[in-house]
């Protein structure tokens, strides 16, 4: 709005031109670094602001509610980071596996893949090192192997994911019980007062929502990370089923 202001400012004063040219341009650059500053300023103000009105509503919203909901998004995102790390460092390109092993089943056997293996990081890795450790006792203990191991694998994907889960459903219900506790403390007041005092009701009913506005905002954040845990891991447990396949075709024409 201050810049259409200032643009209609110079507009008007092109337009009523009565004044010389080096009035004109004074003022033009007077009009534009005066809205320039006063842009800057409510910029600040606003930042600090936001700031500011973000710990007024905490505080507003009690210690108690508030510190537990708190402590819920510290411990998700901690978890949630944990994951995402332990997921990134996870991921495997298993083209370039699958080639590799391939490559030294041709021309060293299973011991050369077992090696190929073991200089690899990640759950397909492991669970080809398992499926070729397995390789003497014939191509059904290889595969069960693989499937076992996977299982394993999988579970040592999805750990501590639940946490998240219950982080996210219990954000809101403290909010929630909050909001009710406010709401009960609220007609303590007004019974104590004798009198329906807006001043009362509204404040306690302000405080009481607060502590649920706070569990929400919780939740969507650790939704948005889980749902990317999620899909992660989904990507991961496709990697390793497709892998788990083509190693046992491998294996069957190393045998042939």
């Amino acid at each position: 709005m201050k810049r259409l202001f200032s643009i209609l400012a110079i507009a008007c004063i092109m337009a009523f031109g009565t004044v010389n040219a080096s009035t004109n341009a004074n003022t033009t650059t007077i009009v534009n670094t005066v809205v320039s500053a006063q842009e800057d300023g409510a910029a600040d103000a606003e930042d600090l602001g936001f700031h500011q009105e973000l710990k007024k509503r905490f505080i507003e919203g009690g210690p108690g509610f508030m510190g537990i909901v708190l402590l819920c998004l510290i411990l998700g995102l901690a978890i949630a980071i944990e994951r995402i790390i332990f997921l990134n460092l996870s991921t495997t390109n298993t083209k370039k596996l699958t080639q590799n092993v391939e490559d030294a089943l041709a021309s060293g056997g299973v011991e050369a893949a077992k090696e190929v293996c073991r200089n690899t990081k990640g759950p397909v890795a492991s669970i080809f090192y398992q499926g070729l450790d397995r390789t003497d006792e014939g191509i059904e203990a290889a595969e069960k192997a693989v499937v076992a191991y996977g299982g394993v694998q999988m579970g040592q994907l999805e750990k501590n994911v639940s946490w998240i889960s219950l982080f996210i459903a219990l954000a809101p219900m403290l909010g929630f019980m909050g909001t009710v506790i406010g709401m009960i403390q609220a007609f303590d007041k007004i019974e104590a007062a004798g009198d329906m005092q807006p001043s009362l009701v509204a404040g306690g009913i302000k405080v009481a929502l607060l502590t649920t506005v706070f569990g929400l905002i919780v939740a969507i954040i650790l939704q948005i990370f889980y749902n990317y845990i999620i899909s992660k891991i989904d990507a991961i447990v496709n990697d390793m089923e497709d892998a788990s396949i083509t190693l046992m075709d491998l294996l069957i024409r190393q045998k042939k």
